[in-house]
């Protein structure tokens, strides 16, 4: 055989926009990502994120696969008290963390960089006390002050376990939007006074983080975490889901294509330069061409069951497992999938939509 005239002469269809995208159509894409490691058969993933990370969790539980619940709910409680009350959400009761600043907060409480008293309560008029880095993980907010310091205390140990325990840490980049405070550096999930605490315009500032933040930021979370478990590997997706506001002065549109922009290059340098991390197109299954925007509900912004399906379809036909973990049926798992992807998710960010004056 002679040798190829240019390097594209040998590459397979999927390397073309044609044979690759537009002739298989959004259902026929094949081979969108395989996983860079060969896991053991009952692999353990803790997961965390933003709002769209629920259905990875949810979606490990259908089909079988030993997803960590390192904070469950105490008891015998009811499953939706549990949930109400923001366990079984992710692997520890973080609430959604959709920035990286939020993922180191994090970190650096589990390792005891900080401690469980050096985040802000925030004061309610009913007296009850609210969490500023989990404002609606207790509804109605905790008792006092007492009871939010041993709340966060058993979140710490938890995530650190999560993150002791767990094989892959799979990790839903949301936001690059934030606010944080000015004196302490404490970042926000949500800006304060818009599900608690009050806003100070000498105090809080809006950040909108640029790619060398974000990697310097997840780099040094990183290296904690490899600290504590050092042959931990790090699944990084994109949540497909746009901002609910931005308060950057741009339009949403543009702000909402920024930031997701920068979260997926920043998840992308990652996969190529440390073979510990790998990267996962939920992002491009949901928002690329070939699906011309049907995933998304009416608002534009929800991700319908069946693109939430498709991801998941994606993302377990890539793992690459020892073995095949015990579990029913492939229709029943899908059955259990598109009933648990309608299931309203707990997503903070929502929040803003009540200021909405539009």
């Amino acid at each position: 055989m002679s040798e190829a005239a240019n390097p594209y002469e040998d590459l397979p269809p999927d390397a073309f926009w044609r044979s690759g995208v537009a002739e298989p159509g959004i259902w026929g894409l094949r081979d969108l990502w395989k996983s860079k490691w060969d896991l053991p058969a009952d692999a353990r993933f803790s997961t965390y994120g933003s709002c769209f990370a629920q259905h990875i969790s949810r979606a490990l539980i259908s089909r079988g696969f030993n997803w960590l619940n390192a904070e469950p709910a105490p008891g015998r409680t009811p499953d939706a008290l549990a949930r109400a009350y923001n366990y079984g959400i992710f692997s520890a009761r973080t609430g959604n963390i959709y920035r990286a600043a939020q993922l180191s907060a994090q970190v650096d409480l589990a390792t005891g960089a900080v401690g469980p008293e050096d985040w802000e309560i925030w004061d309610t008029p009913t007296g009850r006390v609210l969490d500023s880095m989990r404002p609606a993980i207790e509804p109605g907010g905790f008792e006092d002050k007492a009871d939010l310091i041993a709340s966060r205390i058993a979140m710490a140990r938890a995530f650190r376990r999560s993150i002791v325990d767990a094989d892959v840490f799979v990790f839903t980049l949301g936001l690059t939007e934030g606010w944080e405070n000015t004196r302490t550096g404490q970042c926000y999930p949500l800006c304060p006074g818009t599900q608690g605490g009050a806003f100070d315009e000498g105090i809080h500032c809006f950040v909108n983080d640029r790619y060398p933040d974000v990697y310097a930021t997840l780099e040094t979370a990183f290296a904690r975490m490899w600290e504590v478990n050092s042959g931990l590997r790090i699944l990084l997706t994109v949540s497909p889901v746009p901002l609910t506001a931005t308060a950057s002065r741009y339009h949403v549109l543009p702000a909402t294509i920024y930031s997701k922009s920068v979260l997926r290059a920043v998840a992308g340098d990652f996969a190529l330069s440390d073979e510990r991390i790998d990267y996962f197109p939920s992002y491009e299954i949901i928002t690329g061409a070939p699906s011309r925007a049907a995933f998304f509900e009416p608002n534009l912004r929800s991700v319908a069951p069946q693109g939430v399906a498709l991801v998941m379809e994606h993302v377990f036909s890539g793992l690459s497992l020892s073995a095949p973990p015990v579990h029913g049926a492939l229709a029943t798992e899908q059955a259990m999938e598109a009933a648990m992807a309608e299931e309203e998710l707990v997503c903070e960010e929502m929040t803003l939509e009540r200021f909405n004056n539009g």
